[in-house]
């Protein structure tokens, strides 16, 4: 039986351009989204659309690590996170604008955004078929589809307010391609101290290069100029579950698993959370 086009999805289509021309919209029909030139894409019974075409990409969030990913976004841990990004969006974006989520994992700050402008759309994209199955029941006014960041996006030009890439990987280029000239691009990545303590007592914890931030200039300063930036830095005791899915949603789930970590004595007592959230235009 075709699956019927989610409602969210339907509010998205007009951003939406086929993955294979680049330039022909996508219409419905048969439980799949189509172009004029025949090109079909599934919609998947989860609510997302799968506009990944050709070969995979390998590096999005498994089944583990999304569950992960759930259960310690529930606890609310990150929510001044979330709330940054919602302030420094709603600060720019028209009541009715238009959010892309880059990397938007399971959908969680794209919704709290959308909380925020209660007439606003929202398209989350992400190589994860796993978290988009749950970014696509993030919020009501949010689509979901899968997409690599370092491929040129399925979009129109000029279509979307705010842009968000929150922890995920940057292209610049389709960035602004895809913003529209009063739009903001909203930019969160971590601090050297970033859960510090953890990466003390375990080296596999993956580490923040100490030149990130003079890597996201050089990147992003032939496109945009930044507007304002807020430091979120502050100190949470997580109980051992929470830390063990702090871990576990993170690609530092690959290199040390929650025995190593709980059975090694390697969970601290005190996290410190410390990222920096920007706003950027385009020049």
């Amino acid at each position: 039986m075709p699956v019927l086009l989610p409602p969210a999805l339907k509010l998205s289509l007009d951003l939406l351009r086929c993955p294979t021309c680049r330039t022909r919209r996508l219409h419905p029909g048969c439980g799949a989204l189509r172009c004029p030139a025949g090109h079909t894409f599934n919609i998947a019974r989860h609510g997302y659309a799968g506009l990944l075409t050709g070969t995979r990409a390998t590096s999005g969030d498994d089944a583990a690590m999304v569950q992960a990913r759930d259960r310690f976004l529930a606890t609310g841990r990150y929510a001044p996170i979330r709330q940054a990004v919602a302030h420094l969006a709603t600060g720019s974006a028209p009541e009715r604008g238009t959010v892309v989520d880059v990397g938007c994992g399971t959908g969680y700050y794209l919704a709290g955004v959308l909380d925020q402008l209660p007439g606003a759309r929202g398209l989350g994209l992400d190589t994860s078929a796993r978290a988009l199955r749950s970014a696509a029941r993030a919020h009501e006014r949010a689509a979901a589809a899968t997409w690599d960041v370092f491929r040129p996006f399925p979009l129109a030009d000029d279509v979307a307010d705010v842009v968000l890439d929150v922890f995920a990987p940057r292209n610049p280029a389709e960035f602004y391609r895809v913003l529209r000239p009063a739009g903001r691009l909203i930019v969160v990545r971590p601090t050297a101290r970033h859960l510090a303590e953890l990466r003390g007592r375990a080296p596999a914890v993956v580490t923040i290069d100490p030149a990130k931030e003079q890597r996201l200039h050089r990147t992003l300063d032939p496109y945009f100029e930044a507007v304002v930036t807020e430091r979120v830095e502050y100190s949470m005791v997580p109980i051992g579950p929470e830390a063990l899915d702090l871990v576990g949603m993170t690609p530092s789930a690959r290199h040390l698993s929650p025995t190593q970590l709980d059975d090694g004595g390697l969970l601290p007592d005190r996290l410190t959370v410390s990222v920096l959230a920007t706003a950027y235009k385009p020049r």
